[in-house]
């Protein structure tokens, strides 16, 4: 069973695995795909159309699947692919690709 602190945001539409654990202050955004085992632990924010593999951490204000910073973006939905048992540090930063389609992947 998953657990859901009670200040987390997970947006209708949002897919998460079995015993996913999303921390306090967590926004999970609506394209966001989260498996097995996976742990927000705070302040974190997961968005765009990112899929986030099992047994991931993801460590106080990081943000995954954020738009692009890429001048050359026109618009789409490229996204971020994390690989299982990835552990995404503190602070980090894991943008979108820059076409439409394209995804960044970190991780196995």
């Amino acid at each position: 069973m998953s657990k859901i602190h009670s200040t987390a945001i997970v947006n209708d539409g949002a897919v998460l695995g079995a015993d996913v654990k999303i921390g306090p202050y967590c926004v999970v955004g609506p394209h966001v795909k989260i498996g097995d085992g996976t742990e927000l632990i705070a302040n974190t924010v997961v968005d765009g159309y990112t899929t986030v593999g099992s047994e991931c951490i993801i460590h106080p204000f990081a943000r995954v699947g954020g738009p692009t910073q890429d001048l050359k973006f026109k618009g789409g939905a490229p996204g971020v692919i994390v690989g299982n048992k990835t552990v995404i540090r503190e602070c980090a930063t894991i943008n979108a690709g820059t076409h439409d389609g394209e995804m960044t992947e970190v991780g196995s």
